[in-house]
C-alpha cells in the first residue's frame, strides 16, 4: 500500500542527516511512497538537490517556539500518512501533533549524543532538555538512535527504558567511481605523489575539533605530506592561521564543500575523524566503501561501532594529538585489504536502514 510519508527537518543544509534524509527518501520512493519534505526554512546546499525529486513544502517557521501551531496547520492540510522528524527540539514538538488530532504514525530519531552536544549549554537547558524529551517521547509511534551509544544516551536523559528505542545505523550510499576527468582533477589538487595523502570531510564547527587534525598532523614532522579538509565552516578562518602558526600552511589544502566526496577519498591515503563526538559518522562508511584507511578518535559513540572497535580501522583516545600522529603514521606505512573494508561498508547499505524505517513508518 502506497502511503504518504513526511520528513520534517529545520532546513536542508550541507550536514549529514540532511544528506540522510534525502538518501532514505529515495528509498521510499523507490518502495512505492510518497515523499515530502516539511522545513521549517526552504534553503540549504541540498535544497535543489530534494526539489528536482521530491516534494517541499518551506513552512516558513522562524523559531521552534511557533512549530507546534504552523506544524498543526501542515497536517491538517496535508494529511500525511507518517510523520519522520529528526533532531532535538523537532524530535520533542513532533509527538505534540498527537494532542492536536493528528492520527498518522510519528517516527522521532536522533543523531547524536545530546548530553555531549548540550552539555556546555547550562543548568537551564539542560532541564529543559531532559524534561521535553521525558514528557513528549512517549508520544512517539518509534524513537530510533543511530547507533547503541546514541540510544542509551537519549534512554537515559529521557529516563525512559533502553527497550524504547531501536538503533538504526545511517544508510550511507555506496556511489558509483567519478568519471576519469573529475578524478584526475583531484588527483592533481594534491599536488603531491600518493603514499601520504590525508584527508577529512565534514563541516568546520568546534565538534568536528579539526584544530586537534592540524596539530597531530604538524607533530608528524613529514614534508612529503598533505592534509585536505573537504568541506567549509565557520571555523576555517581559524584553521588557516593556525596551520600557518604550526608551519604546514604549504601541505594543508583547503577544497572547499563537494556534495560528492568519493574522488577525495579515493585520491587519499588515509581518512582521519578528529571528532569529540559523533552519533554515527558517515564519512567513515564512505571512506570504507572507497577502501581507504581510517582513522578515527574512539570518541561517543558511533565510530568504535562501525570499525568494530578497531577491526576496520584504527581508534584514538579523544584529545590526544600525539596518539592521533601516532596512528596516523602507522596507517599511512600499515598495509590494509581494501576488499574487507568495502565489504564492512557494505553492511551500512540504504535498503536495509530504510526497510526498517519503513517497518516503523508502516506497521
Amino acid at each position: 500500500m502506497t502511503r504518504k510519508i513526511s520528513i520534517l527537518l529545520p532546513d536542508l543544509r550541507s550536514g549529514g542527516v540532511e544528506r540522510i534524509r534525502i538518501v532514505l527518501a529515495r528509498e521510499f520512493a523507490r518502495a512505492g511512497h510518497e515523499v515530502e519534505f516539511v522545513l521549517m526554512h526552504a534553503r540549504g546546499e541540498l535544497l535543489a538537490e530534494a526539489q528536482a525529486e521530491f516534494g517541499v513544502v518551506d513552512l516558513a517557521c522562524p523559531r521552534a517556539r511557533n512549530l507546534p501551531l504552523t506544524l498543526t496547520r501542515y497536517l491538517r492540510r496535508r494529511r500525511p500518512d507518517a510523520l519522520l522528524a529528526a533532531m532535538w527540539p523537532l524530535t520533542v514538538i513532533a509527538p505534540l501533533m498527537r494532542l492536536a488530532g493528528y492520527r498518522g504514525q510519528i517516527v522521532v530519531s536522533e543523531h547524536n549524543t545530546l548530553s555531549v552536544q548540550y552539555g556546555y549549554w547550562g543548568r537551564l537547558h539542560h532541564v529543559a532538555l531532559r524534561g521535553s524529551m521525558a514528557a513528549s517521547y512517549r508520544l512517539a509511534h518509534a524513537r530510533v538512535g543511530v547507533s547503541s551509544g546514541v540510544c542509551d544516551d537519549i534512554g537515559a536523559l529521557s529516563g525512559l527504558s533502553r527497550t524504547a528505542f531501536e538503533v538504526v545505523h545511517n544508510p550511507v550510499s555506496i556511489r558509483p567511481g567519478p568519471d576519469a576527468q573529475l578524478l584526475q582533477s583531484v588527483d592533481t589538487l594534491w599536488a603531491a605523489p600518493r603514499g601520504a595523502r590525508i584527508v577529512t570531510v565534514g563541516s568546520m564547527k568546534a565538534q568536528k575539533n579539526h584544530p586537534l587534525l592540524l596539530r597531530a598532523f604538524a607533530q608528524m614532522a613529514r614534508p612529503d605530506a598533505r592534509l585536505m579538509f573537504v568541506g567549509t565552516g565557520a571555523g576555517e578562518t581559524d584553521l588557516r592561521a593556525l596551520a600557518g602558526e604550526l608551519g604546514v600552511a604549504s601541505q594543508v589544502i583547503f577544497a572547499g564543500f563537494h556534495p560528492d566526496p568519493t574522488p577525495f577519498y579515493q585520491t587519499a591515503d588515509l581518512f582521519v575523524l578528529s571528532s569529540d563526538y559523533e552519533g554515527f559518522g558517515n564519512v567513515i562508511v564512505e571512506a570504507l566503501a572507497c577502501g581507504t584507511s581510517v582513522v578515527s578518535t574512539d570518541c561517543p559513540s558511533g565510530p568504535a561501532e562501525i570499525l568494530q572497535n578497531g577491526k576496520y580501522g584504527r581508534l584514538v583516545p579523544v584529545r590526544d594529538a600525539q596518539a592521533l600522529a601516532d596512528a596516523m603514521q602507522e596507517a599511512l606505512t600499515a598495509p590494509h585489504d581494501a576488499t574487507l573494508l568495502k565489504q564492512r561498508a557494505s553492511d551500512f547499505a540504504p535498503a536495509i536502514a530504510a526497510k526498517r524505517y519503513l517497518e516503523l513508518l508502516c506497521p
